[in-house]
Order: structure tokens, then sequence, then C-alpha cells
């Protein structure tokens, strides 16, 4: 008894008529151009609300490819769980270019310029060390729980990922910082 009650469907069925009308309207084609591209742009609509839902969720089923399988969660998480330089660059930069151009019309001190210029290139070294840092921690990471051969295409994924602020970063990220990763991978 429980076997049965357990596998009902919970509505009746149709009869026979029913399902071929219901089918025989699912098949039919829509009768004018018009009505084709309605249906299409509708499809389209729907599944771009399902792909913004799911880069909010992170819902693995509906990301785009680029984003999908336990790999790139794997990459999400090491870039989401560290504090990266990279994410800090483009606000910075546009600190140290506003300081230099106020310097050239305002105050036009050479030695401001020298330390802006000294400034800018200490951020971008510090930045291209902690990329190279996070490419072997990313690298190294999916090595040990992937093994080599899902090594491939992965840093370009972190690098872009870790430039971005994180609060813009979709899809959102799934960690705290400085979290351990977990093992949903």
């Amino acid at each position: 008894m429980s076997e049965e009650s357990s596998s009902r469907k919970g509505r009746p069925t149709p009869s026979r008529k029913e399902a071929e009308a219901a089918r025989k309207k699912a098949m039919k084609k829509p009768l004018t151009r018009r009505e084709q591209a309605l249906r299409q742009r509708e499809a389209r609509a729907k599944a771009r609300r399902q792909q913004q839902e799911a880069l909010r969720s992170g819902d693995d089923a509906h990301l785009p490819p680029r984003d999908r399988g336990p790999v790139r969660a794997l990459v999400r998480d090491v870039v989401d769980r560290r504090v990266n330089v990279s994410e800090y660059l483009l606000p910075i930069l546009l600190v140290v270019v506003l300081v230099n151009l106020l310097n050239a019309s305002v105050f036009q001190q050479p030695q401001l310029d020298a330390f802006v210029l000294l400034i800018w290139l200490a951020l971008i070294i510090l930045t291209i060390f902690d990329e190279l840092r996070m490419i072997r921690l990313v690298k190294r990471t999916v090595v040990e729980r992937f093994g080599p051969e899902k090594r491939r295409g992965n840093t370009g994924y972190a690098v872009l990922r870790s430039t971005q602020l994180r609060r813009f970063r979709l899809p959102k990220p799934q960690i705290a910082r400085g979290a351990p990763l977990r093992d949903r991978y």
C-alpha cells in the first residue's frame, strides 16, 4: 500500500483524446512569422531570466557554459576566498590618474609626479605577483581535487574573476573570505 501511494502522480490520467489534442497543439507550427518570432523571443527571455537568476544564486543547471561545472565552482571559490590586489587595481589607478591630472593643472609639483608614478608602478608590480600566486594556487587546487587533465582553461577564468570587485562578480561569491574550501565539488 505504501509503494502505491508514493508512486501516484497526484492527478488523473488524461483521456486518449485529451492527450492527442495536447500533443498536436504542442507540435503545431505557428501560423505566421510574427507568432513564431514572438514565441522565440519569449523563450529567449525566459532563458535569460533563468540565467540571471542562476548567476545570482549559483544554480549550476542554468549558468552560462563558461561558468558551469564543478571545476569552475572550485576556481570561483579559490578566487573568492582570498583578498586579491587586482580587484582594487582599477579604483586605485583611477585615483592615481585624478591626482596626476590635478597635479598637472593645479599643484604643478614635480615631486608629486614622481610619487604618483612610484605608486602606479608599485601597484602594478604587486598585482602581477599576487596574480601569479593566485594562478599557482588555482592550478594546484584543481590538480589536487580533479587531476591534471582538468587544469586547462582555468587560469584565465580565475584572473578575470579576480580583477572584478567582489560585490560585482557574477556568479555571486558562495564562500566567505578566508573560509575553508568546501567538499561539494
